[in-house]
């Protein structure tokens, strides 16, 4: 898996105390592993209609959020329902404005945007990972599988543990990735977990990215 050049400019978006580059998917995401598959793709889960924001039936609401925390760097995050527990890098912007990614050899790496929220804090945390590598599947191979109110935990360096609640996952065309939606501010602390997902092509890899929605709703 590979990471793009800009594709093109727009006006940056706030996430925390720093803007990351609109108008991009985070990853363009090659699929080397899925070139050298002879047969048909062993794509991974991709997240269906159901488990949108828009799909909610009017008037249902989310887990009910838990106060901010501290600010406090995060050391590791775990998604039980996918088997999910990996630690975390800090991750910077490119030059051209977008957010990085771990090493492409390093599958079992997630990062978190480091010049951002930290997760549990007030506002909008980012962590993001590959999906697959020339060597197979990678850390969140399985994240378009999670389902609204699934948990996912955050280990951070005060010892404390962030815990969050899915309330949407989404997948997005890398033409259409909802800057505002993801990045942006929000009231409360929320998180967002990102890869790269959508169709796949050998030629392009895939087109766009799967987000995950999730809110603070616990700690200890």
């Amino acid at each position: 898996m590979r990471t793009p050049g800009q594709p093109r400019r727009t006006p940056a978006r706030r996430c925390g105390d720093a803007a990351i580059a609109g108008g991009t998917a985070l990853f363009l995401c090659l699929g080397v592993w899925l070139l050298h598959d002879t047969g048909a793709p062993r794509l991974p889960p991709q997240p269906s209609d159901a488990q949108s924001a828009a799909a909610r039936p009017g008037g249902a609401q989310d887990s009910e959020g838990a106060p901010a925390l501290a600010p406090s760097p995060p050391d590791r995050i775990r998604i039980p329902a996918i088997g999910v527990d990996a630690p975390l890098m800090g991750l910077r912007l490119t030059a051209g404005g977008s957010l990085d990614v771990p090493p492409p050899d390093r599958p079992e790496l997630a990062g978190w945007y480091e010049a951002g929220t930290t997760p549990g804090e007030r506002g909008t945390a980012v962590v993001a990972g590959h999906v697959d590598n020339a060597d197979g599947p990678a850390v969140f191979y399985r994240l378009g599988a999670l389902t609204r109110g699934q948990r996912i935990e955050v280990d951070r360096r005060d010892g404390s543990v962030a815990v969050f609640t899915v309330t949407a996952v989404e997948v997005h065309p890398g033409e259409e990735f909802p800057d505002e939606r993801v990045y942006g501010p929000a009231p409360g602390p929320e998180l967002r977990v990102i890869t790269c997902g959508g169709p796949y092509s050998k030629r392009t890899g895939y087109a766009g990215n799967v987000v995950v929605f999730a809110r603070l709703t616990g700690g200890r």
